[in-house]
């Protein structure tokens, strides 16, 4: 039997990661219609960009203007990645962002020194700074990232201990701290993940900790993205990163969005999800047209499967928890 959800939310992620590695600087204009777009489809949050230095990311030196420009929903979060006090305090006086507070875990060293210029362990020293910094601005802890959940490309295997180790922080940090568990998020930041390995480790997680709500943020990066997600379904994990289009894929990775390595598709597994039974909130055809767009954007052909094909003229099947209410 598998625990597969009534529900599923998608936390979209498009703006931020198919812009920021991008060579070409987009419009504020197309950027903002995108957002707006996204904005339309019953998605509950969209994390618009990255408060982060623009020397880095130029794509996003105008953040403060994306945030400023577009056209808030009062149902839908529009959030904001940062990666140290700074672009927290940025997020923080900026309009329209709703601050969605998060720890940040790396695996391995290879990755933290190239993302952050500090290992795993002044990386988990970071996050007790982080904590205090949250709580004194009154913002709870959400979520937790545990990035190259699953492996490294920079620094190769990611054993299932190492993995747990960094759970095992964040559940100590919380009653260290006295602040609810937040939910953690495995990523597979560079698309090593395979679905009996995403069934391992969410099974270790829950078996150790039974109480912890578990989230995805998995990449396509090598073609297995919609079984990844899949295998989650069956592990009952009922919330994902994604991003229009199959937008995003890590720089690390070694090609990008431009080859097809990009985060999973968000307007494709609500598909999946609509065929299968399980609600999402999201109108698939506006999320189709919002990809659409995206690929106008871009002036190229995107990843997303569903935006070429179309959706099957037929109804979707039942899936076997709605056969059951209804016999």
């Amino acid at each position: 039997m598998s625990d597969i959800p009534r529900a599923v939310i998608f936390h979209e992620e498009g703006p931020r990661e198919g812009l920021q590695i991008e060579k070409q600087i987009f419009p504020l204009s197309e950027r903002i219609e995108l957002v707006n777009a996204l904005g339309e489809t019953g998605l509950s949050q969209i994390q618009v960009g990255s408060f982060v230095n623009p020397k880095a990311v130029p794509s996003m030196a105008d953040i403060d203007q994306l945030f400023a420009g577009i056209t808030p929903r009062k149902d839908v979060r529009y959030t904001a990645l940062w990666l140290n006090e700074a672009g927290f305090r940025r997020a923080m006086s900026t309009q329209n962002v709703d601050i969605s507070a998060f720890l940040m875990l790396y695996t391995t060293d290879a990755l933290s020194q190239r993302n952050n210029n500090c290992s795993v362990a002044n990386m988990q020293q970071r996050q007790r700074q982080w904590v205090q910094l949250y709580q004194d601005a009154g913002k709870p802890i959400e979520s937790a990232y545990i990035v190259t959940a699953f492996g490294c490309n920079l620094q190769g295997e990611v054993p299932l201990s190492v993995m747990m180790d960094s759970v095992r922080f964040i559940v100590d940090l919380s009653l260290e701290h006295g602040f609810p568990l937040p939910r953690i998020m495995l990523a597979d930041t560079v698309g090593w993940a395979n679905p009996e390995e995403i069934k391992r480790r969410v099974g270790a997680v829950r078996e150790a900790y039974p109480e912890a709500k578990l989230g995805l943020h998995l990449h396509d990066t090598r073609g297995i993205g919609a079984a990844n997600f899949f295998a989650a379904l069956q592990m009952g994990v009922d919330l994902f990163d994604s991003s229009v289009a199959g937008l995003g894929g890590c720089p690390f990775a070694n090609h990008a969005n431009s080859h097809g390595a990009g985060n999973i598709c968000t307007e494709d597994m609500v598909f999946m999800c609509e065929e299968m039974g399980i609600s999402t909130g999201v109108d698939l055809d506006r999320l189709i047209e919002a990809a659409l767009l995206a690929e106008r954007m871009f002036g190229r052909s995107l990843t997303g499967k569903l935006m070429h094909a179309g959706r099957p003229k037929r109804a979707p099947l039942r899936s076997a928890m709605q056969q059951t209410s209804l016999n």
